[in-house]
């Protein structure tokens, strides 16, 4: 029996995208994570003959690439619902894989909605009609010396907010924009990536505080990348270090500029912050279900787990928390998706919480499994590990709620 969904308003066409994005998660997605996963090591992961440009190739030819642009240039026009749908059962099959799918579209979704008609005929068509995974987009955000918290802040013109500045710089010369810096192993797909939304300072203005997003081709002269990231968690997503050394670009290539980036930025931290709480919806849906399956199969004092009191009441705690996290997911991206300027702190919220569901449920199911949470033979051990790295990504929960209390405080003030 398959999970239950409690909205009793999917259409037949959501019932039956929710089928088919079950099915290649099941028999796609949760395979492939496995098998990367006990790869020697991250170069591994990426290599020529790897199981990961299958998955993507796979993922290109359904159409999953195409969810991010307008309908007007040939994208899915997926309602909030379907959206949610969609990410929820790529999170059950794969953290890992559903963030390196998710952040591989970035570039091109932002290109597609402010980038000009050039920069969308050169590179967002070519990426729509992509069904070999020859167009792998990365987020460049995070740096060394700047986390996802500092994001929050950098480029903000709001008062009290202090100066802040990436060490990723641009600087106007004549007709071309030169990039320096550098941006830190977090990167999804940093060292895969064709392409980059990349979010930099800007020197030269008359505001210290400027900042801006570019769409920025990797195969440019002056950029470089380092080694993939050889993590604890989601070893199937590829990251990694990427360099800019005097890196030319045209001037149309920044598609957000300082005036517009804090309200860009916002939008973008909705959305991403939002993607991750319902993937991890996802993940804590997994973990949830192969505890259930074990319990209802081992025997242990006589009877199967299932029957002992103790373990129906850790069982139920578990699923209750999977539908709340789910129902605040889908709450959130609702009302982000449809209001401009969206509440960035909801989104906040729903990350913070979400992820730390999926990681309280996935370490109660190897708490369940005894033994066998430990042991690799077992997909719970790699769903615990996948969870415990969210806690982190997208910017640590910690932070993050000091940052969502800073939106929460600006917006009852």
């Amino acid at each position: 029996m398959s999970y239950l969904d409690l909205n009793p308003n999917l259409t037949s066409e959501q019932l039956t995208l929710k089928e088919e994005v079950r099915r290649f998660a099941s028999e796609v997605m949760r395979p492939a994570a496995e098998k990367l996963d006990k790869c020697a090591s991250p170069a591994d992961v990426i290599a020529k003959d790897s199981i990961l440009w299958d998955v993507l190739r796979q993922s290109r030819e359904l159409g999953y690439h195409t969810r991010v642009l307008p309908e007007a240039l040939g994208g899915l026009a997926l309602s909030p619902t379907d959206q949610n749908i969609i990410s929820e059962e790529m999170g059950w099959g794969s953290a890992g894989l559903s963030v390196c799918m998710g952040a591989g579209t970035m570039p091109y979704a932002m290109a597609a909605m402010f980038g000009s008609p050039e920069l969308i005929e050169e590179f967002v068509i070519p990426f729509r009609d992509d069904t070999k995974a020859k167009y792998v987009g990365c987020w460049a955000i995070t740096e060394p010396e700047h986390g996802g918290g500092d994001q929050l802040l950098i480029g903000s013109k709001r008062e009290g907010i202090p100066l802040i500045r990436h060490d990723t710089r641009a600087k106007l010369d004549g007709d071309e924009w030169v990039i320096r810096g550098q941006k830190a192993a977090w990167v999804s797909n940093g060292t895969i990536a064709t392409h980059a939304l990349l979010h930099t300072s800007v020197d030269g203005t008359g505001d210290e505080r400027d900042a801006a997003l570019f769409f920025l081709p990797l195969n440019l002269k002056g950029i470089s990348k380092g080694k993939p990231l050889d993590k604890i968690g989601q070893r199937d997503l590829n990251q990694g270090e990427i360099y800019f050394d005097e890196v030319r670009i045209p001037k149309h290539y920044m598609i957000v500029s300082p005036e517009m980036h804090e309200h860009v930025l916002d939008m973008i931290l909705a959305g991403a912050n939002g993607g991750m709480a319902t993937t991890f919806t996802g993940v804590a849906r997994a973990a949830f279900e192969e505890a259930l399956k074990y319990c209802k199969a081992r025997v242990a004092s006589g009877k199967t787990l299932a029957q002992h009191q103790l373990v129906q009441k850790r069982l139920f705690d578990m699923f209750t928390k999977v539908e709340c996290a789910r129902a605040l997911a889908r709450a959130v991206n609702g009302y982000n998706a449809q209001t401009m300027p969206p509440e960035p702190h909801y989104a906040v919220a729903a990350k913070v919480h979400n992820t730390q569901v999926a990681f309280d449920v996935a370490s109660d199911a190897v708490q369940l499994l005894g033994g066998n949470g430990l042991s690799k033979e077992y997909p719970i051990e790699r769903i615990f590990r996948d969870a415990r790295a969210a806690l982190i990504e997208d910017g640590d929960n910690d932070t993050l709620t000091l940052g969502g209390a800073r939106y929460l405080l600006e917006r009852y003030s």
